[in-house]
């Protein structure tokens, strides 16, 4: 199973939407297969457009703050020895995380299409906290679709969408988290889409879906070539970028740029949800050799019991607890493009505290995971290497989780 070079990877599916032949596609229902037919028109009408990417990069500028911050974390390095560790602070994106991206793209799709209505799904809160921030800016009316378990979770960002003037909309069935919200966003979509546009909160569902949101945080990378060929005057020949990864949306975009460059010269490190230490749940589909299933409208790596139906999961984190992934993690795992590995709960904790207290950066317990990876693996590489982790996340609405874990939180 190869990648091709030189073709973005979201593009690099056949016509019914496949990556590799076997992830991806589109396994919707017919009611859904006209207002998806019409979303894909409508972005490959404007992706390349020049006034939609100037309206877009003015926004990544003037409402996101481009480029977010590229530093080393200097006291981390010293302290555990071997490799030389930055981070990519994704989390100085207005609003706090990687999110405002794909909300945006949507958005201006959304007026496009001559809608005045949106909706999303959220698990930690900040898609949903980004899609009501845009909505506002755009003048659109928003409902955010959210399990019951992680609202009590995610106080912070619920605050923030209600005082954005978004409604919430409360998902009770099945686990009351991210899987089930976003299956309730799209039957509400079905029923609605004349008048709605839907946006997906990660690099998961129906390919346009995949193709939108990766087309938006590929932002990340580009800004972090630049930056990387400032700071060392080229791309350095041992380098290692670490991310977290549930849907993926994140780590697609944080690697987009390097997909072309040689794994030896350039590796990509994913880390999953592996739950806590002493429960066989956890959210690692990639990690934990989950076999294929059907998801959300997409083939892909799926946490499935004995019967075959989709599993529940369990993390501390509830950005990175989805049954599955996108399907085009599922591609690069299968090419060997990208290595994928998982940190338990305690080990997200732990990572957190140690970051935390050595260098002024704060990250949700999304990234702490990836930072996890990145303190188990620099004291056994030596300091030519050097590792990035994708701070994608702010701890703002992890702080009464933090604090029940932990004791104090310092932000």
């Amino acid at each position: 199973m190869k990648i091709k070079k030189g073709i973005p990877l979201i593009d690099q599916h056949d016509k019914s939407g496949f990556y590799g032949g076997k992830f991806g596609g589109n396994y919707v229902a017919e009611t859904l297969k006209k207002p998806i037919d019409d979303l894909t028109k409508l972005f490959e009408q404007y992706r390349n457009d020049k006034n939609f990417l100037k309206e877009r990069d003015g926004l990544y500028e003037s409402y996101v703050g481009k480029p977010t911050r590229f530093i080393k974390l200097q006291n981390l390095t010293d302290h555990l020895g071997g490799a030389q560790i930055y981070a990519k602070m994704v989390s100085d994106a207005n609003g706090g995380a990687h999110k405002i991206y794909n909300a945006i793209t949507h958005a201006m799709l959304c007026k496009r299409a001559k809608k005045k209505y949106i909706c999303t799904d959220t698990g930690a809160g900040y898609n949903g906290k980004m899609f009501s921030m845009v909505a506002k800016k755009f003048g659109l009316g928003c409902k955010v679709f959210m399990g019951t378990r992680d609202i009590e979770r995610q106080k912070p960002n619920c605050d923030a969408i209600r005082k954005n003037g978004a409604d919430i909309v409360p998902v009770n069935s099945g686990s009351k988290t991210l899987v089930d919200a976003v299956s309730e966003c799209i039957r509400y979509w079905v029923s609605n889409c004349d008048k709605v546009h839907m946006g997906i909160g990660s690099l998961v569902g129906p390919n346009i879906f995949v193709k939108i949101c990766g087309w938006s945080t590929a932002q990340i990378s580009r800004e972090l070539k630049i930056q990387l060929e400032e700071e060392f005057g080229e791309i350095p020949n041992k380098l290692k970028l670490i991310n977290c990864v549930g849907g993926g949306s994140s780590a697609y975009g944080f690697w987009s740029e390097f997909f072309d460059y040689n794994k030896n010269q350039v590796e990509l490190i994913g880390v999953e949800a592996g739950g806590p230490k002493n429960s066989k749940l956890h959210a690692a589909p990639l990690s934990k050799n989950s076999k294929i299933g059907v998801l959300h409208g997409a083939a892909a790596y799926c946490i499935q019991n004995s019967d075959g139906q989709i599993n529940e999961t369990e993390s501390i984190s509830s950005g990175l607890d989805y049954p599955s992934v996108s399907p085009i993690h599922c591609l690069l795992k299968d090419s060997g493009r990208a290595r994928y590995v998982y940190a338990t709960d305690e080990e997200a904790l732990n990572a957190f505290k140690l970051v935390t207290e050595l260098e002024e950066i704060s990250p949700s317990l999304e990234p702490a995971h990836a930072f996890a990876e990145a303190i188990k693996i620099a004291p056994k590489l030596d300091d030519s290497t050097t590792l990035i982790v994708d701070s994608c996340g702010d701890s703002l609405k992890d702080k009464d989780i933090i604090k029940k874990h932990l004791g104090s939180y310092r932000r």
